[in-house]
């Protein structure tokens, strides 16, 4: 894995999970256009925008015997090829040419997803308890439209210049 990857799903929802995939997605402040949050106190606003997670961490989930599938955990978007340790809070992406986004949090597991679970195990998504294997938040600096197969890479930042 590296720090370019790609789109795998854009998944959206009137509210709850599993989140179903659309053939694309209208980014904006708060996320994207259609998608809902059945619980608005612990999810969206600004700073839980998006969620993201990574394909080969759901495919390592389902080889432990777990049911989960791209969206059915509650994220926006599924990436393949980032290394998704390099994912922390502070990361910045870019999804496709004009989306840039950053890494607020990781998702705190919700007992919503214990169906994607073998024995309901739903914390098996917790940072906390197996580091890279959470799913993340992250806020929209920049809007525009998401598709599969689009480019997500790492955005590097810009370093003070050393003064003289």
């Amino acid at each position: 894995m590296t720090g370019t990857g790609t789109i795998v799903q854009v998944s959206i929802s009137r509210g709850g999970v599993p989140k179903v995939a659309v053939p694309e997605g209208e980014v904006g402040p708060l996320g994207i256009a259609g998608d809902g949050h059945a619980d608005r106190i612990n999810h969206g606003g600004p700073e839980r925008a998006l969620c993201l997670f990574a394909m080969e961490v759901i495919e390592a989930l389902q080889a432990e015997g777990h049911p989960i599938a791209a969206g059915s955990a509650g994220e926006n978007i599924t990436t393949r090829g980032i290394d998704w340790e390099r994912v922390l809070p502070g990361t910045r992406l870019r999804l496709g040419q004009d989306v840039e986004i950053e890494v607020t949090r990781y998702t705190t597991p919700c007992k919503t997803n214990q169906r994607w679970f073998a024995g309901g195990d739903f914390m098996r998504m917790s940072q906390t308890l197996h580091p890279g294997c959470s799913r993340v938040y992250a806020r929209v600096l920049s809007g525009g439209t998401v598709r599969p197969g689009d480019a997500v890479g790492l955005v590097a930042r810009e370093r003070p210049v050393a003064a003289n």
